[in-house]
């Protein structure tokens, strides 16, 4: 039996009506869906209405439609379902491997950051966390990059009964502190955190959304970290490798701005 006869006529012509739009085709007809198919107007009739029944399609005037919702959200929800580690691991990898310095990638699970992927530093000073290592949020950079976008109604949910002090400074020593500390570095668009002669800067990965699903940091020993006009040049390296895996999972970011260091020039961090 020929593979063909197994087409489904009606849900073939659908798809290819959805597939006839795009950034330069916005909106079509009735007929003109029908002639760019080689079929009469009325005999896509039906589908059409079951594709605007389902959202996948919206009549926006009396003889026009454009794609429907259903089809942004179905995309975008794939998009964002696959797995962080799968889409990020080659982009730190890269970071890494362009500044010699480590780069993790990390979750959050209620109040803790959960490091979830790294990419090891070449450098013989390092700064390396496990996977599966788990710190309270508060106290890392990443942490508080994974709070990035949150309410403060919610932050103040989410770390009531938490103790948060304890922990040295600069880590925040009260949930004011926190709150306060949270909002500088969202407006900032990046957390940075020194910790036993290392210091890290991170920021935050998010979805489709605008919900922030993960933290991806860069770290280094401070003899290293605190070299004259590095940082600059480390945020702007880091932000691009963020833009660029969000852009894979249908997010935006819009503070970051693509690099434009050039490859040669830069080099790794010594």
């Amino acid at each position: 039996m020929n593979k063909n006869d197994y087409t489904v006529p009606a849900l073939q012509k659908g798809l290819q009506i959805l597939a006839m739009f795009d950034n330069k085709c916005r909106k079509l007809s009735q007929s003109e869906m029908a002639d760019h198919l080689g079929v009469s107007s009325s005999s896509i009739y039906r589908i059409i209405q079951t594709l605007c029944n389902m959202g996948y399609l919206k009549k926006v005037s009396a003889s026009k439609y454009e794609l429907g919702s259903q089809v942004v959200s179905r995309g975008f929800s794939y998009l964002a379902s696959r797995e962080i580690v799968e889409i990020a691991a080659p982009y730190i990898t890269k970071l890494r491997d362009r500044t010699s310095l480590s780069s993790h990638l990390a979750v959050r699970d209620g109040v803790e950051t959960l490091y979830v992927f790294r990419a090891l530093a070449l450098q013989r000073v390092s700064v390396n966390v496990p996977i599966g290592t788990r710190f309270p949020c508060h106290i890392t950079a990443m942490g508080r990059a994974l709070l990035f976008g949150m309410p403060i109604m919610e932050l103040e949910q989410l770390y009531k009964g938490q103790r948060i002090d304890g922990y040295p400074v600069p880590s925040p020593q009260t949930l004011p502190d926190l709150i306060a500390m949270c909002q500088q570095e969202q407006e900032q668009g990046w957390c940075r955190h020194y910790s036993d002669d290392s210091s890290a800067l991170a920021v935050p990965i998010c979805d489709y959304t605008g919900e922030t699903v993960a933290a991806m940091n860069i770290s280094g020993p401070d003899l290293i970290m605190n070299k004259e006009g590095l940082q600059e040049r480390l945020l702007k390296e880091l932000k691009s490798v963020a833009n660029e895996i969000m852009l894979e999972i249908g997010g935006s970011y819009k503070t970051v701005a693509p690099s434009n260091l050039d490859d040669d020039k830069f080099g790794p961090v010594s």
